[in-house]
């Protein structure tokens, strides 16, 4: 980590050398823009400066949430200024100079005028970079992701810089995989069931943005010792009625969305249904074992190979009221409902044979196994959101209620018949319903003491239930017969109750701008099962992010903050699952939360042509770190039942884990009509369990994406991935790579577009292969994951939009221009 930082230093500074010695002092404008009839502030305007005289703008800005511009790097000389926004006037000042006797002119409050008549047809055109980097976050955004179109948000997620996502849909954040996952700065019960289905389940065409926050503030839950992905998803607040229509076809996936945004005056509403289906798909797996006993004196060697068939379907829909009861009352209401599931089935050829130490065979018996699994989430959630603005600029009160209720179900049935016609066939079939439901208040407020200085604060409080019960039958003579040792209920009680204070400041003539805080939480748990007893538990966790703006291009940034991850519901359950009786998993109720210290180093440069780089260097370490160990039993009784020869897999907290890496992102236009952006990632991570050696894991990850606008609705998209693999406590993880290839034509003045995409066109299968050992067993995997797809997509907006001056009301309250996501 030293060298990481050392090298970065030396980096910054030679930039920051060469920058401050070729750029003179030069002037700088600034000013502030606002409505003319409410004198609300008026972010996104375009603020361009020409030379007098001239024709086309050599500089600009846009407005910050507050309405405020700089533009600074202006040499002496007479220059005028453009203000525009969609729906006003544009706004001219001439004649304005920067000489060396004044560098700086502060234009002051500029009032922009609402144009009073109605658009038809209009076409929003909108460049936003592809990432944005800011103070606390790294922003993604897919509008022009064309290998995404047509996909979910796993496959948004493989572009995001700092995030990887392999083959099955495990998703990690700077090489670690406990993410505390958010839908428009919310908790979502969809997670909580299977993140993997839930991030396949909301298409790609319904996403705003993602942001990554890897140094979450105070102001944000504690969990997640990864850091925080907040998926957002696309709304509408300006004036009329539009919305979008997207469907996909494909080889491998189909998805379809619609989304409607309708808002008169004070009053907006939205809708949205989206819905896809994975289709069925055929894996291979092939798993080879050799384990001994006890006592050492046999060795037995199990090999496994079968196909599975796997299928996915999800959907979600939901609408959501915003009411501006005066111009600083908002009230926000949303209501919404989720499905996912999956079905898999499968046959498994299965040989185990014994030998003696000196490879004597022993026994050899031959089986093959039927399995069946399938698993569905039902969801609803719904919330109210008060938003309370005041007199002075920054100052808000924020209200906040939610409550999920979620159920679902995970079945699976299992029978074994051996070729030997003296072994009777056993098997299994299990019932495993569960429900979720959960309640969060939250009450959050800011207040500005001075320009450069505000503090917030905030409490917050979540309630949750678990329940799940458990039905076995087990096969006996050829006949299922219930099993009272493996049909149980599990219920399960959270309780979490959290503070915090923090700040936002500029420091001396802003030449550093930070945020720090604190935040404490307090978690209590009870379950009903038995022998069990969770305790409870509270933590501080402090967090701070200071950033220095070296110029007008490069910022750098170093961030600390203090985290944990529970043990979820999935972890605790003790629930066997048994549908492969040679590989047995379940859960641990004894376990410990896991805390973790997170440093970042971060620099960022822009460059005159669009150019732009990010380096991030970290350095991270948990204790009673969360991980899955597996163990090997000759034999496991569970119940009234023996199993043999055993593979237990269950979390445990394991020690001590450090990781330092370095992830590096880089855009860079070519041309003006090729372009290339390229992220990679590097880690090192050590982890140290008492009584075991230390173990060190290599790992990097590096993707490129380019793309290529033959004309102006016409463009092509391609984009390759490689992660290598890691070795682990009790093995490796598979190294994957894939790639994909896009097209998209856009018509109708850009209100509709096909796409065309292909998926690993001439592969196939993704081969992952893994190892895992132990004591007394050594074990490889080869999966076989079907990759290859091609597909089509169809996207159309429709609507006409209003930008108009509202009637007259009481304190002119006319709504805020806000951003069209339809």
């Amino acid at each position: 980590m030293k060298r990481i930082v050392l090298i970065l230093a030396a980096i910054i500074c030679g930039l920051n050398v060469f920058a401050q010695n070729s750029t003179p002092n030069k002037g700088k404008i600034t000013g502030k823009v606002t409505d003319a009839a409410t004198k609300a502030p008026v972010d996104y305007a375009t603020v361009g400066i020409y030379k007098q005289g001239s024709a086309s703008p050599f500089n600009g800005a846009s407005t910050d949430p507050k309405g405020n511009f700089k533009i600074d790097n202006i040499a002496p000389g007479e220059y005028t200024i453009t203000v525009d926004f969609l729906g006003y006037k544009r706004l001219t000042l001439e004649h304005l100079v920067i000489s060396d006797a004044a560098t700086s002119l502060s234009l002051g409050n500029l009032l922009l005028s609402s144009v009073q008549s109605q658009l038809k047809g209009v076409v929003i055109t909108a460049n936003a970079p592809t990432v944005e980097n800011k103070i606390d976050k790294l922003v993604y955004n897919p509008a022009n992701d064309l290998t995404a179109q047509g996909g979910v948000a796993l496959d948004v997620l493989k572009k995001v810089p700092m995030i990887t996502v392999d083959i099955d849909g495990n998703v990690e954040l700077m090489g670690n995989a406990n993410i505390r996952f958010l839908i428009n700065g919310k908790p979502s019960g969809i997670f909580g069931a299977s993140l993997s289905d839930a991030l396949q389940s909301i298409p790609a065409s319904q996403i705003k943005n993602i942001e990554v926050i890897t140094s979450p503030g105070a102001k944000y839950d504690a969990a997640g010792t990864g850091g925080i992905v907040n998926i957002v998803l696309k709304d509408s607040k300006v004036q009329g009625i539009n919305g979008s229509v997207n469907l996909s076809a494909g080889t491998r996936l189909q998805n379809g969305a619609f989304n409607i945004n309708a808002r008169k005056g004070n009053f907006g509403v939205n809708a949205f249904f989206s819905g896809n289906e994975q289709l069925n798909s055929t894996a291979i797996n092939t798993s080879d074992r050799t384990s001994y006993n006890t006592a050492r004196d046999t060795v037995t060697h199990l090999f496994q190979k079968g196909s599975s068939n796997f299928k996915r379907t999800g959907y979600q829909s939901g609408f959501s009221i915003n009411w501006d009861i005066t111009p600083k009352d908002q009230l926000t209401a949303a209501l919404s409902f989720n499905h996912f599931g999956n079905h898999s089935n499968g046959t498994t050829n299965i040989d185990q044979a014994i030998f003696s130490p000196l490879n004597n065979p022993l026994a050899d018996t031959m089986s093959l196994s039927h399995s069946n699994s399938r698993f569905g989430f039902n969801s609803k959630e719904w919330s109210l959101a008060y938003k309370k603005t005041f007199n002075k600029e920054g100052q808000e009160l924020n209200v906040l209620y939610s409550a999920t209720y979620g159920s679902n179900t995970n079945n699976y049935s299992l029978e074994q018949d051996y070729l030997n016609a003296n072994t009777p066939a056993t098997g299994s079939i299990s019932n495993n319903p569960g429900r979720d439901n959960e309640t969060d208040i939250a009450v959050d407020y800011s207040q500005p003491v001075t320009k450069n200085f505000t503090i917030e604060t905030g409490a917050k409080a979540v309630i949750e239930n678990l329940n799940n019960s458990v039905v076995t039958q087990a096969l006996l003579n050829g006949v299922y017969v219930p099993n009272p040792f493996q049909t149980y209920s599990f219920n399960y009680k959270r309780n979490i109750f959290a503070y915090y204070l923090s700040t936002s400041f500029s420091l001396f003539n802003n030449f550093i701008d930070g945020k720090a805080g604190l935040r404490y939480e307090h978690t209590s748990s009870s379950t009903d099962f038995p022998n069990t007893t969770i305790p409870s538990y509270g933590i501080f966790a402090p967090s701070f992010v200071l950033s220095h703006k070296l110029d007008k291009t490069e910022t750098i940034k170093f961030s600390y903050t203090y985290r944990l991850e529970r043990p979820e519901y999935r972890d605790l359950n003790p629930f066997y699952n048994i549908s492969d009786p040679h590989n047995i998993s379940t859960g641990n109720p004894n376990l410990k939360p896991e805390l973790g210290h997170n440093f970042e180093l971060g620099y960022n440069k822009s460059f005159n042509k669009g150019a732009n780089i990010y380096i991030a260097a970290f350095y991270r370490y948990n204790t009673d770190d969360l991980q899955s160990f597996t163990t090997f039993y000759p034999t496991l009784k569970i119940g009234d039942s023996t199993y043999n020869n055993v593979s237990l897999n269950q979390r445990y907290n394991i020690g001590r884990e450090a990781t330092t890496g370095i992830n590096l992102y880089g855009s860079l236009p070519i041309t003006g009509k090729l372009s290339i952006r390229s992220n990679m990632f590097f880690a090192d991570r050590i982890t140290n369990n008492p009584g075991s050696p230390q173990v060190s894991g290599f790992t990097y990850r590096i993707n490129l994406n380019a793309s290529y606008q033959f004309a102006d609705d016409l463009a092509a998209e391609f984009f390759v991935n490689y992660r290598s693999s890691q070795k682990g406590i009790q093995g490796t993880n598979p190294a994957f790579a894939f790639y994909n290839l896009a097209v998209r034509k856009q018509f109708l003045n850009k209100k509709a577009s096909i796409g065309l995409t292909a998926a690993n066109p001439f592969s196939q299968y993704v081969t992952m292969r893994s190892t895992t050992f132990g004591g007394n067993f050594d074990q490889s995997n080869t999966r076989q994951v079907p990759f290859r797809s091609f597909g089509i997509s169809l996207s159309y907006k429709f609507g006409k939009l209003e930008f108009k001056k509202d009637k007259e009301r009481d304190d002119n309250n006319a709504p805020v221009p806000g951003e069209n996501g339809g």
